[in-house]
């Protein structure tokens, strides 16, 4: 019997094909349309086989001192690229024996690149920083190493040993910065540390490109159209720096051995002239390929030596933090110039503690300053935190003590164009509450009247308090860098900042501070011919011997210059600190250190205040005794 279908059957078959074909060539359709406008894969492949598109990299600036002196430059570097797409058969043990790597870094290098889902058209960093004398032996072998190109870079170069901290040093971006700034790619290096980071955008340039044609083997033809599209780099602007680096050579010379900071700050422009960290490094450890392993030493290093502890490191004041108190209760009526305490007791609410110095009693403002009288500034504070004829609360009276400090650079970062600065710290009255329960009073917190308990500093913002009391009230952001080619600078560093003090008290505090020098605590630091105003601070350390810290600035009535040295484990102020900041301050009115100071420039040079040393463990015993 004949089997027949209905013929409605050939009908919906027929339908059935033409909607699998219409189907087919939909999906066809699509295909083309994201490979070549949604998708930039197949426009890469096609570019790649007819262009090569080179980085053309800027030359970064270069820094130079306040004058002149070059400190940073450029010297010619080659990375080692590669185009995992181009990559054929070729001995890989010849290659490994001409970059001077073994195979198993080839293999690994390539796989890290593979594993990074890096884009096989587009040349990515094999290996970085290649000397002139490495690239020369490479390029006699390049046809041989088919995905292989070499990209000219610039390898920062140092010409001085000293200002680590301050100069900073580069490292291969992150891919965090490359999420933030599509400027970079892979294998790109950028500021990490000091100027180098602050200024980074300012230091870098601009980019440019250069196309190149190739044939159908890959072989480089010569420009596309005759260079017409390339896009030529711009150069990185230069920097001078506020910098003088032989005062900060010297600095470093001083401070070897003495864990702690100097720094120096012209008070009527802000600009820092010095800016010492000790222990310090040599600069030219963090360039070139040893550039980790140099980083990781210095890291290990348990005196910590990439710690800018000019302005990272958070002290206690002590009392170089005399001034600002003096400041502040003069500008609140707690005391006038000629106001007098008694101090043959200390502070008596405290069982006498903290005592005084060996000095006539009772004592008025200015020899209170020269002296470095304990028991006045601890008589003072309690006399404005506890008067209730002039604030409601010991709260109320602590917020107007904070905010006098605060608006004298304490308590935040001051601003400084370097990256990392500290804030300090200065409690508020919550603080107190929190720990007391509300039940307290200034006896309670009578260490901060001498800069000890919970107060801290970094030494920028105590060498800033000298700056505000030589300009009688005002200070002008403390800022590195002096001038950008073909810029400005950022206008924060030309504004004055005034305090809200009165001049008149600060004339009562240089007053004091050049009494000092004249006959009291900084008598180590007089000069004849030399008005210097200063102060020491000697610092409970619980850790081990107490820091040595002084304030200084020059001339008294046409301030020059101030300075701050901050010595670790240094003893009292006037055995380390004072010393040096005479030294420094030779250095800087005079070029050189006098005939007659030359031994106590050697002893200086050669002293060491690291737990341990001779120095150290004397001092420790005279100490107990």
């Amino acid at each position: 019997m004949e089997n027949k279908r209905p013929r409605y059957y050939y009908s919906d078959r027929r339908y059935i094909i033409a909607g699998a074909v219409l189907a087919l060539l939909l999906i066809f359709a699509v295909r083309l349309f994201f490979l070549q406008i949604v998708s930039d894969d197949y426009r890469k492949w096609a570019d790649s086989n007819a262009f090569q598109r080179r980085t053309l990299y800027p030359s970064r600036g270069v820094i130079y001192d306040r004058n002149g002196q070059l400190l940073v430059y450029n010297q010619p570097s080659y990375d080692v690229m590669v185009v995992l797409r181009e990559i054929r058969h070729f001995d890989t043990l010849d290659f490994c024996s001409t970059v001077g790597i073994t195979k198993e870094f080839f293999d690994s290098r390539i796989t890290a690149i593979k594993n990074a889902n890096a884009n096989r058209y587009i040349p990515q960093v094999f290996m970085s920083q290649l000397s002139a004398a490495e690239y020369g032996v490479l390029q006699e072998k390049f046809y041989k190493f088919p995905g292989f190109y070499i990209r000219n870079r610039a390898l920062r170069e140092y010409g001085c040993l000293n200002g680590a901290n301050v100069l900073g040093s580069l490292g291969e971006v992150t891919r965090k910065d490359i999420e933030k700034d599509d400027y970079y790619t892979p294998g790109d290096h950028s500021g990490r540390s000091g100027v180098e980071r602050s200024y980074e955008r300012t230091l870098r340039g601009e980019k440019g490109v250069e196309i190149l044609l190739r044939d159908v083997h890959g072989r480089i033809k010569g420009k596309y159209d005759d260079g017409k599209q390339d896009v030529a780099p711009v150069s990185g602007k230069n920097i001078t720096l506020s910098i003088d680096m032989e005062l900060q050579a010297y600095g470093e010379k001083l401070m070897q051995n003495k864990p702690g900071a100097i720094v120096m700050i012209e008070p009527s422009t802000g600009e820092v002239l010095c800016l010492v960290s000790s222990p310090s490094y040599d600069p030219g450890l963090l360039i070139g390929r040893q550039r980790g392993d140099n980083h990781q030493m210095l890291e290990r290093d348990p005196l910590r030596p990439l710690l800018d502890r000019s302005i990272m490191g958070s002290y206690s004041p002590g009392s170089t933090f005399k001034p600002a108190q003096a400041l502040i209760f003069l500008q609140e009526g707690v005391v006038t110039k000629d106001k007098t305490y008694s101090c043959e007791l200390g502070y008596p609410y405290l069982g006498g503690h903290p005592r005084c110095h060996s000095h006539h009693s009772p004592i008025s403002l200015v020899p209170s300053l020269a002296t470095s009288c304990n028991a006045y500034y601890c008589w003072g504070l309690h006399d404005m935190l506890d008067s209730r004829s002039r604030y409601g609360s010991v709260q109320e009276a602590f917020e107007v003590w904070k905010n006098h400090i605060v608006a004298q650079g304490f308590g935040f970062p001051l601003g400084i164009d370097l990256p990392g600065e500290r804030r300090g710290y200065i409690p508020n009255s919550s603080v107190y509450d929190r720990a007391y329960n509300k039940r307290w009073n200034s006896s309670s917190i009578i260490s901060i009247a001498i800069g000890q308990g919970e107060v801290s500093a970094t030494p920028l913002q105590i060498c800033n308090l000298a700056a505000t009391i030589a300009n009688r009230g005002y200070y002008i952001v403390p800022h590195a860098v002096r001038e950008i080619q073909d810029s400005e600078l950022d206008g924060l560093y030309r504004t004055r900042k005034y305090t809200g003090i009165r001049r008149e008290y600060y004339e009562y505090v240089a007053e004091g501070m050049r009494m000092a020098v004249t006959a009291g605590t900084c008598g180590k630091m007089y000069m004849p011919g030399l008005e210097v105003c200063g102060k020491t601070g000697t610092v409970q350390n619980p850790h081990g011997r107490d820091h040595s810290a002084c304030i200084a600035f020059a001339p008294m009535n046409s301030p020059r210059i101030a300075v701050v040295v901050y010595a670790e484990n240094g003893g009292w102020g006037a055995e380390v600190s004072v010393p040096v900041a005479r030294l420094m301050l030779e250095k800087y009115f005079y070029g050189e250190i006098p005939y007659g100071d030359k031994w106590l420039e050697y002893r200086m040079q050669n002293w060491s205040t690291l737990p341990g040393s001779v120095n150290y463990i004397k001092k420790v015993k005279s100490d107990e005794e």
